[in-house]
């Protein structure tokens, strides 16, 4: 069945737009609350990020669980990651995040976690759609929930993060510059990296409740790089503004993304991973390279839950999308900047190498996205036009590259992303379906 409201990773909307309005939050407060009770549950965990909807929503959330029967602890802000662990170690029966992860702060949205700390299921979804449509019908008063502050929620984090590194050595004598974005990992992240030893130089940590991912964070480097070379850093991490995803700069001032960790995570483990699950977005070099080393690249559709689905289903450790969802389930439930992070630092010290020496033997292909606005993606997939001209480019290009059009499922974009050995004809090819899509759906 067609999901109504749902999109690949929870709701999400321009404030005031659809779903992401206060009644409409309420109602879907209410509406969540309501099959958990059928389901025997009573208790929901709500934190956000630092957007300034935040403080609405979160009392429109509030509402509607009480309104249901629901008891609510309230976070503030804190990373998506850190809900679902603490949404395990608080024994609630599910997890609620506001945010809009790495969108502007116009935007927000609300995602959602089981008890176990990972990604609801598409089935209640689509019942928590079915219970949406229907009138508010509000709990006798004796029947309402109660809501109650968690205080100690970032101190909890900071320790469960710093208990996924690994290394023999603590991070003594590195100086990592450190992007939160102005996001949720603000007030967590440095602790972390500073309590286990390293020196750290902060950027994007002064959330005021319009910065957040503006000119910075994981989906915009430049001043990490910046950073990284001014400081004559070891390293440079940038995390998005809820936290899920991680992207990395090495010291000389390079980018390292999802694949890139990837391939270190995968490759260090000397043999005992022999497959790691990416996306049909992660680059051809990746999986080259992984092959060279024994190590299978199963590829899925975009979005960490397809991501995870595969690893749950064949018993796999890693997995990564190259926008910075990292997955490492030996040690977290979910994509966790932080986690991964650590991780790849882990490789590092034990290794005694810096991130260039752990990645230089990655080939990657050039890869060129076009990002096309666009009010609807309809019809995308039958656009006759576009099949044609996708499929005279790719008997071109051969064996030695990959055209991949598609609909973004968290704002209203077209992506258009060609990748191959020759840089002028991947260059060439991504401007000419660029321009198609936009005479097309524009």
């Amino acid at each position: 069945m067609q999901k109504k409201y749902f999109g690949t990773d929870g709701i999400r909307n321009r404030v005031g737009k659809g779903m992401i309005s206060p009644d409409q939050v309420l109602k879907l407060g209410w509406a969540t609350g309501r099959i958990m009770k059928e389901r025997g549950e009573s208790t929901v965990m709500i934190g956000k990020d630092t957007r300034i909807s935040g403080y609405m929503f979160e009392s429109a959330l509030e509402a509607g669980f009480i309104a249901a029967g629901i008891d609510v602890l309230l976070l503030g802000p804190m990373p998506t990651p850190a809900v679902a662990y603490l949404t395990q170690t608080f024994h609630a029966d599910a997890g609620i995040v506001i945010s809009a992860s790495h969108n502007p702060h116009y935007d927000n949205g609300i995602k959602f976690f089981s008890a176990s700390g990972k990604k609801i299921s598409d089935e209640i979804e689509l019942a928590i759609e079915d219970v949406f449509d229907q009138p508010i019908e509000i709990v006798p008063s004796e029947m309402l929930g109660k809501a109650r502050r968690i205080d100690d929620a970032p101190g909890r984090y900071i320790e469960f993060c710093k208990s996924t590194y690994s290394a023999k050595k603590r991070l003594d004598g590195l100086k990592i510059v450190l992007d939160c974005a102005h996001g949720a990992t603000y007030h967590v992240a440095p602790c972390v990296f500073e309590e286990l030893g390293a020196e750290i130089i902060s950027i994007g940590v002064s959330p005021d409740g319009f910065n957040i991912n503006q000119s910075c964070g994981a989906t915009d480097l430049v001043a990490l790089q910046q950073a990284v070379l001014e400081h004559n850093a070891d390293l440079g991490i940038a995390f998005d503004g809820d936290g899920d995803r991680v992207m990395m700069v090495d010291e000389e001032g390079l980018v390292l993304d999802g694949d890139a960790i990837l391939y270190i995570l995968a490759t260090a483990s000397k043999g005992l991973i022999t497959a790691v699950s990416g996306t049909v977005m992660s680059n051809l070099g990746l999986e080259n390279a992984l092959k060279e080393r024994g190590v299978e690249l199963h590829r899925t559709s975009v979005g960490d839950r397809y991501v995870m689905a595969c690893l749950l289903e064949n018993d796999l450790c890693f997995g990564a999308e190259p926008s910075g969802h990292v997955l490492c389930l030996n040690k977290t439930t979910t994509g966790d900047g932080i986690v991964a992070a650590l991780q790849v630092l882990s490789v590092l010290v034990d290794s005694e190498q810096s991130l260039a020496q752990l990645t230089q033997s990655l080939d990657r292909y050039p890869q060129v996205l076009k990002n096309i606005p666009v009010e609807s993606a309809q019809g995308l997939d039958e656009n006759i036009s576009l099949q044609e001209r996708v499929a005279f480019f790719e008997g071109e290009m051969g064996d030695e590259g990959r055209i991949l059009i598609r609909a973004s499922g968290t704002e209203p974009l077209i992506r258009v992303m060609v990748e191959g050995k020759e840089v002028e004809l991947v260059e060439k090819v991504a401007v000419e379906l660029a321009n198609l899509v936009k005479s097309e759906f524009s």
